[in-house]
């Protein structure tokens, strides 16, 4: 894992969600930037007990990372910072903890259509938003496997001083100035790569023509909802996707859908991508001019 670029003063922080993302942050947090890390994981889930059984996270090699390990978040301790790598459509569950909090930060890490809710859920004053760009696994004993920092990937987030915390714990990191836009406009994308590879893996070989033309013709009317609410699609990279005839996009989606290692990873957010499609789709009626729903609606896997 890559080494430590500068240093913070130790931080009193919680990860909320211990699967591979959090797991990784808290392992980093923890071990490398040493600070003061608690893990929440699902009351008396598998997770919760591989944590508690080995007092902290182990990865591959067998290095330890010593964090407490809760079910709950402790609303009454002032953490410094709060990172929640749940699900868009896991969060609800934890929103009225976290608006109860003592927490001075909470930092959501997800993808999610809906940012300005989440805001004004916990504060504008102490919410920011990012999106986690690291690779990782975790073995059926609970073991991390990660790969931080591959093919220059970036975490990126909201606020300068977070993406200075991850960079000294060895996680490369970057500001982005519109996280919640940049979100927004995610979510097309990441319900269109999820949704391919769910075909994908159905038929054990990738998606059919049809399928991925489907979910072309959604990208482009999911960019036109976002649009019909008054957002630009941003960043320069979405607007390009954007600009591409349906073709092309479900060209690319179909050759994606057919490497394996693709659609075995993306295939896993099934749950996310039919979420995020519903989010999408009861927000659609507000949109000036009106879109094609239908559109949006067949991008979710069967």
């Amino acid at each position: 894992m890559p080494k430590p670029q500068t240093h913070t003063a130790p931080l009193s922080i919680a990860v909320l969600g211990v699967g591979k993302i959090g797991s990784t942050f808290a392992f980093q947090l923890a071990k490398t930037g040493r600070h003061d890390v608690t893990v929440v994981a699902r009351p008396d889930s598998d997770r919760l007990r591989q944590l508690q059984n080995d007092r902290g996270i182990v990865d591959v090699e067998g290095d330890r990372a010593s964090v407490s390990v809760a079910e709950t978040l402790d609303e009454t301790i002032p953490y410094d910072l709060v990172i929640v790598t749940l699900l868009a459509h896991q969060v609800d569950a934890v929103l009225p903890t976290l608006q109860r909090s003592a927490a001075r930060w909470v930092q959501f890490m997800f993808v999610t259509f809906d940012p300005d809710r989440l805001q004004q859920m916990v504060g504008a004053e102490r919410c920011s938003f990012g999106m986690p760009f690291v690779q990782a696994t975790l073995s059926s004993e609970g073991k991390l496997k990660a790969t931080i920092g591959a093919a220059g990937q970036k975490t990126i987030m909201s606020e300068q001083r977070w993406v200075e915390l991850f960079k000294s714990a060895g996680m490369p990191a970057a500001f982005e100035p519109d996280m919640p836009l940049w979100l927004r406009c995610h979510v097309p994308m990441c319900v269109a790569f999820e949704s391919v590879s769910v075909a994908g893996e159905r038929r054990q070989g990738g998606a059919t023509w049809r399928e991925a033309r489907a979910l072309a013709h959604g990208v482009h009317e999911s960019y036109a909802l976002i649009q019909g609410l008054g957002y630009s699609v941003y960043p320069r990279s979405k607007r390009r996707i954007n600009g591409c005839p349906s073709w092309v996009i479900a060209l690319m989606l179909w050759s994606m859908s057919r490497i394996r290692s693709f659609r075995e990873l993306l295939a896993t957010g099934r749950a996310e991508c039919r979420a995020l499609v519903d989010v999408m789709v009861a927000i659609a009626p507000q949109a000036q001019p009106a879109i094609e729903i239908s559109k949006i609606q067949a991008m979710k896997p069967s």
